[in-house]
Parts: structure tokens; sequence; C-alpha cells
């Protein structure tokens, strides 16, 4: 059915987010060591999708990067993140340390990548949801191990989840398989991986890094791939297309 996808998707997220919260004493010692743990993986599959992008394509991802950084900054994405989990931190009257850091970092973890993608694009375009199921199911069983250790931040990411996966099927149904470009998924999923290496460094408290202000350089990157192929004359020389 179009669209229950995302629904199911959502759920495991919530659902997840609820058993981890009921594990939520664990020492600290322990949280540390899993947080360190789970940011090396993190960087590790940042690395993996960032890398998936063909080379030919470095140019238009540091682009999409810088451009996107610049929206970002100038709207101050982190800034109104950060103001809309202090206002739902307090509501959980201080059980929630690092809240909007655990929103970030869920919605990026579950909401980039090609399964997301292609999971959603099923979704629209046939009704088909095997994809997305399969990752809810992958979606609740993180959703736990990461809110027994960041908090109940990561059960909010099933909102923007709901509207990322939902959006794309909707425009999938409407607008049928001529969006379906492997390409421009290619070049968002490798710009996501960069943002995900973002986070893992903020785990490792390496540098912080604003990764919410970032987020657009994943919308600029599906927009320049797809202009570029109407102005390959003019951009030939310097990208391949």
């Amino acid at each position: 059915m179009f669209l229950l996808g995302p629904i199911v998707n959502t759920i495991a997220i919530m659902f997840g987010t609820f058993v981890g919260f009921r594990l939520h004493g664990i020492p600290e010692r322990m949280r540390t060591t899993v947080i360190q743990g789970m940011a090396l993986f993190v960087i590790t599959l940042g690395i993996t999708m960032a890398i998936s992008a063909p080379s030919g394509d470095i140019i238009i991802i540091v682009l999409s990067v810088v451009l996107g950084g610049l929206l970002g900054a100038w709207w101050d994405i982190e800034g109104a993140l950060n103001r809309f989990g202090n206002f739902a931190e307090s509501k959980f009257k201080g059980k929630a340390g690092g809240l909007s850091e655990a929103f970030v970092f869920a919605t990026l973890v579950f909401g980039v990548g090609s399964m997301a993608v292609l999971g959603a694009l099923q979704s629209g375009l046939s009704g088909n949801n095997t994809i997305l199921y399969t990752k809810s199911i992958l979606d609740g069983f993180s959703a736990a191990i990461f809110t027994s250790v960041m908090g109940p931040g990561v059960g909010l990411a099933a909102i923007p989840i709901l509207l990322y996966e939902g959006g794309i099927a909707l425009i999938a149904h409407f607008l049928g398989a001529g969006i379906k470009n492997t390409v421009i998924i290619t070049d968002v999923t490798a710009v996501g991986g960069l943002l995900i290496m973002g986070i893992g460094v903020n785990l490792l408290e390496i540098k912080h890094i604003k990764v919410a202000n970032l987020l657009p350089a994943m919308i600029v990157v599906a927009g320049v791939r797809w202009i570029a192929p109407h102005v390959s004359v003019l951009l030939s020389p310097w990208i391949h297309l």
C-alpha cells in the first residue's frame, strides 16, 4: 500500500525509542564506551557512503557542500534545532540530556542513505514497501540502542523521517519513474556520508562541527546534479557529467 512503508518506519523508530528509554540507566563509563564505539561506526559508515560517488562528481559534491553550508549558516539551522531541542528538553524536566544532538544524529542516521531514498521511491512508484519494512526492523533496533545511550531525542527523528520518506513517496507516486535517477541518489548519498562523518567527529568530541547547517547540501547536490546535464556544454570543461 502506498505510503505504508514510511508510516511503519516511523512507528518502528518511536517504538525502539520507547524500549531504549526504559533501558536508560546505564553507568556513565559504559555510556562513554558505547558512544565512542558508535562514533567509530558512524565515521566508517560515512566514509563508505562518501566514496560511493564517481570520482568525476567530486567537484559537484564539494560545490554542493559549500553552497549548502552557506545556506544553512544563513538560516542558522543549527541554532534553530538547538532552540527546539532545548525547549523539548525542558519538557522532559532535564531527563533528556543532549536531546538536540541526539535528534540531529538520529535524523541523519535514519534518513541519509540509499535505503531510505530507494525505499520511499519503491513505495511511491509501486506500492511495494519491502525495502522500508527491512529498514524499519534495522531502525527499530538502532533506535533502542541509541536512546539507551543518548536519550529520547532519538525519537524526535521519527517526525522528519516521516516527512522525508513520505514526501519522496508522494513525489514518486505523482511524477512517476522519471525521477528515479540513480546518479542523483548516489551523489545525495555521498554528501550524506560527509555529514554522517561530521556527526561521528562530534561524538568523539574532537571538534564541534555544525552538521545541521550543512543539511541543505543534500538538496543542493540533487538540484545541481539534475541541472548539470542540461548545461553540459558550459560545465563539461570543468566537471565530468
